[in-house]
């Protein structure tokens, strides 16, 4: 390696994204059914009790809509750019049965996380019975998860802005275990790398940019005055089956993760399982 490429790598390594903070405005909320009047208000009461820490707010303006509103994707979209809330609160497979299985989000929902630049927050099924116990109630345990932690600030203000005063947020990180795995194996090939010295340099990095990252926002929030408890883990592991022990261990109340790849109008994949998998806990798709 020459002296140039020396401080080039360097310098890279000691460049860094600094979290930028800033409050998450909510002026508006928009509780979507495809139950009657009545169930849908009694719906929108229990998701407004959830999120106290928008609904203690009584300038926020609540809108719930019932089923007899609308049929197709197409006419939930067109009522949801009429209202254009900051924020949607629905369930999967709406107008549907198919919520009676485990394999989908159902067209609705896909067309609102993908359509729209509008979070979604996907609730459990009020039919389903499949709510965990600690789930649904309030978001003093929030979890914020990105397939790379660094420079994702929106994900982070909203896990913030989420989070009831003085109770916990966790930011994570889970690097792929499979991934790694791969690209040491191709190393491993190339007779001028030190294979045991890029597998330690390379694991090295890897923990450290994210941490570098959660630490900023530590320190951005506390000096904000955002009274969260922030609780950090960055980790190597298999994604899905990963957070779902986290969620389980930590018993997290409401978990936030991008949704939208700009490489493809599709859901990316891991926040696609993580969706159909993690039906007992709200999820803000972002």
């Amino acid at each position: 390696m020459t002296n140039v490429d020396q401080f080039e790598s360097m310098f890279r390594s000691a460049s860094r994204e600094v979290f930028v903070y800033k409050r998450v405005n909510i002026e508006s909320v928009l509780v979507v059914t495809d139950l009657d009047e009545l169930e849908s208000r009694l719906f929108g009461d229990r998701v407004r009790k959830f999120l106290t820490v928008i609904s203690e707010d009584e300038t926020v303006r609540w809108r719930e809509v019932s089923g007899s509103e609308f049929q197709t994707a197409g006419e939930l979209v067109s009522l949801i750019e009429s209202a254009a809330p900051d924020i949607i609160c629905t369930y999967r497979n709406l107008h549907s049965s198919a919520w009676k299985w485990s394999y989908s989000l159902g067209t609705h929902v896909d067309l609102l996380t993908q359509h729209t630049d509008i979070p979604v927050m996907l609730l459990p099924h009020p039919e389903a019975a499949r709510s965990a116990n600690h789930a649904f109630e309030n978001t003093d345990m929030v979890m914020a998860i990105a397939s790379h932690l660094t420079g994702d600030h929106l994900l982070v203000n909203y896990a913030v802005r989420l989070t009831e005063e003085n109770q916990t947020l966790w930011l994570t990180h889970v690097e792929d275990q499979a991934t790694f795995d791969r690209y040491m194996e191709v190393i491993s090939k190339i007779s001028t790398i030190d294979t045991d010295k890029a597998r330690e340099d390379v694991l090295e990095q890897l923990m450290k940019e994210p941490q570098d990252y959660i630490d900023d926002c530590v320190a951005v929030l506390e000096e904000a005055g955002a009274h969260v408890q922030v609780e950090h883990l960055v980790t190597f592991g298999h994604h899905l089956s990963e957070y779902k022990r986290l969620i389980e261990e930590h018993e997290v109340d409401l978990l936030v993760l991008n949704t939208k790849d700009e490489h493809q109008l599709a859901m990316h994949g891991m926040a696609y399982a993580l969706a159909v998998e993690l039906r007992h806990i709200p999820l803000l798709m972002l």
